[in-house]
């Protein structure tokens, strides 16, 4: 199409909410990463050192809530997803 106008809505529509399924899933997983790093890392020091009936999301969740806050995630999150849009 030479124009926006004749691209039909049956298209555009799916074409978007593909293209935020995409986002929103590249956006998780970059979210779920250091997350993941973290509970791993809680988890072996909490082995090695012998305490084992300690649930490791005791220690992690504080952790990753600080470090969801030191980096500023929700403005981190929200400007990711601003971007997606090309006005």
């Amino acid at each position: 199409p030479e124009d926006v106008q004749d691209v039909p809505f049956t298209v555009a529509i799916p074409s978007f909410v593909l293209s935020e399924l995409n986002t929103a899933f590249q956006i998780g997983f970059l979210i779920a990463l250091p997350f993941l790093v973290l509970d791993m890392v809680v988890s072996s020091i909490l082995t090695s050192m012998s305490m084992i009936t300690l649930p490791p999301v005791v220690i992690s969740l504080p952790l990753k809530l600080m470090l969801f806050v030191i980096v500023d995630g929700w403005s981190l999150i929200i400007s990711s997803v601003v971007q997606t849009y090309h006005v």
